[in-house]
């Protein structure tokens, strides 16, 4: 290894004998695109963990067949084009994730990886999929948003571990009858496809917890019904009595298991009428003539252009609550968020903005003033980031590893840009830096009443209103509003009250509401949507 030439991230590695590489950013891109990658990382055999995200790479070196001590392969939000057939020397792989790339072909050589648990190749330009019978310990495939005309090559009983498959926003037209063989499949996600019929088999699919079939063309329109207002058990129960199986599975059923038969389908006759029997309610109040909007600016289109606004209204938080509030919106940067790359959840003491319209705009850095979370004094956007980066670095070397942590880890969403994104209040004091952070002045508390609630993402608007949807539905079990009792069921239940907020432009055409009519749409019975 030359440690003359090498980065500086490289070269540290290989001094302290580290086992994880993390690179990421505009810094990093820029190096990239000037010079190529830094070949000394390929001298680096101890790496078990490699991390190469949010660059201009464009090509994956054959070099890397010399990491075989790899375990996790994470190059997500790249430019690459091809994963070159080097990659079979990695027999160690156990997690892979190549998502939002331009991938056209996977190499035949990904259908033998004995240790593979998750791979992740979603966003990209795929069509087909190397068979994935040999991957035995395959548990997690995700191959959303891609280009699949054919349902992934994965219908093998010897895919004991298989437990989630995502391939929702795809081309697909058929599910596999074989899918049955599938023993730990809990979660398929196939919304936003091209079928019109769900097979029979798929209700023998035991475990099978979490299926996702919306956006289809489902022939059915019962069915279609209940896939847009059910639940995972009353889907699947409608499509073993009205789903045709494949031949194999035809005539298994002998006349001792008629009557059982016949009472499920006199349920799911039923339970077209029953959907409205639910629980947890939110009720969504119209855009009125002095409802606050959010002006939407023209340069923030360039940096940041998708937002979404709501306020939830008439809160009785608590101290136990409250913690569960600041927990949820964790998990969910964590998760539907993935982790802020997708998007950014941020919720404000509404009483504790100045009256007025909102402004979604974006500064440069150094005019950027803001009061960060936490924190006693104003810094501009530049201050903060430099401050932010030093603190990480400092606790990196604290607890020597390569890694950030908090906040920290998202700097790299923002670094190197010429602007940043901010919302502004009617008097023009931002109260949100997403996605890094939000204004201490609009902080929420046990005494919030009022919230106004944002989501912002650099990806799209569908994303936005998913983790909207997302959000308030995970709400109504917390508890944050004051609770309902069923007489009949003697359960309580729990309403939100929400109110559109609508975004315009500087001339004050409305570019969109939330939440719209094809808002707020779950499959899940114990919620219903009223709208005023």
């Amino acid at each position: 290894m030359d440690t003359t030439t090498a980065w500086t991230e490289v070269s540290q590695i290989w001094k302290e004998n580290r086992h994880e590489l993390v690179l990421s950013g505009a810094k990093v891109s820029q190096r990239i695109a000037e010079n190529g990658l830094d070949k000394n990382i390929f001298h680096l055999q101890g790496l078990n963990y490699l991390n190469i995200s949010h660059t201009s790479l464009e090509t994956i070196p054959q070099d890397l067949s010399r990491l075989e001590n790899l375990t996790t392969l994470v190059l997500h939000s790249n430019m690459i084009s091809n994963i070159p057939e080097e990659i079979k020397a990695l027999s160690k792989l156990k997690v892979i994730d190549c998502s939002r790339n331009r991938l056209k072909d996977i190499p035949q050589e990904l259908s033998n990886f004995p240790q593979l648990m998750t791979v992740n190749l979603g966003s990209n330009l795929l069509k087909h999929l190397p068979c994935q019978r040999m991957n035995i310990k395959l548990a997690a495939l995700d191959l959303s948003n891609n280009q699949f005309e054919v349902f992934p090559d994965v219908c093998y009983a010897e895919l004991v571990h298989l437990a989630e498959i995502r391939v929702n926003g795809n081309r697909i037209k058929e599910i596999p009858g074989a899918i049955k063989v599938l023993p730990s499949l809990k979660l398929l996600d196939l919304a936003d496809n091209c079928i019109t019929d769900v097979p029979g088999d798929l209700a023998d699919c035991v475990k099978l917890k979490d299926l996702n079939l919306k956006g289809n063309q489902l022939h059915d329109k019962r069915l279609h019904k209940l896939v847009d207002q059910c639940r995972t058990k009353q889907i699947l129960d409608y499509v073993r009595q009205h789903g045709v199986k494949s031949e194999s599975s035809a005539g298994q059923s002998g006349k001792s298991k008629k009557d059982k038969k016949g009472r499920k389908n006199s349920e799911s006759e039923h339970l077209i009428n029953d959907i409205e029997a639910v629980t947890h309610q939110l009720t969504v109040f119209r855009v009125s003539d002095d409802s606050r909007v959010v002006k939407i600016l023209e340069n923030v289109k360039s940096v940041r252009p998708h937002i979404v606004c709501c306020i939830v209204r008439n809160l009785n938080f608590t101290e136990e609550n409250f913690k569960k509030f600041i927990q949820l919106q964790t998990k969910l940067h964590e998760g539907i968020c993935e982790k802020r790359n997708a998007a950014t959840l941020a919720t404000h003491d509404l009483d504790l903005i100045v009256p007025g319209d909102l402004t979604y705009t974006a500064k440069p850095p150094k005019e950027l003033k803001i009061k960060p979370l936490n924190r006693s004094k104003t810094y501009s956007a530049a201050a903060l980031f430099q401050q932010l980066q030093t603190e990480a670095d400092n606790l990196r070397r604290e607890k020597k590893r390569n890694v950030y942590s908090g906040i920290h880890r998202y700097l790299y969403l923002i670094e190197g840009k010429p602007s940043f994104p901010c919302l502004l209040d009617a008097s023009d004091q931002v109260i949100s830096l997403p996605p890094i952070t939000n204004s201490e002045i609009t902080k929420m508390s046990t005494n919030t009443k009022n919230m106004l609630v944002e989501v912002t993402s650099s990806t799209s608007q569908q994303i936005c209103r998913n983790v909207m949807d997302q959000f308030l539905k995970d709400l109504l079990p917390i508890g944050i509003a004051t609770p309902q009792s069923n007489e009949q069921t003697l359960q309580q239940y729990h309403k939100l009250e929400i109110e559109q907020v609508k975004g315009v432009d500087i001339e004050g055409n409305m570019k969109l509401v939330y939440p719209s009519r094809t808002d707020l749409v779950f499959d899940d019975k114990v919620i219903t949507v009223v709208r005023e």
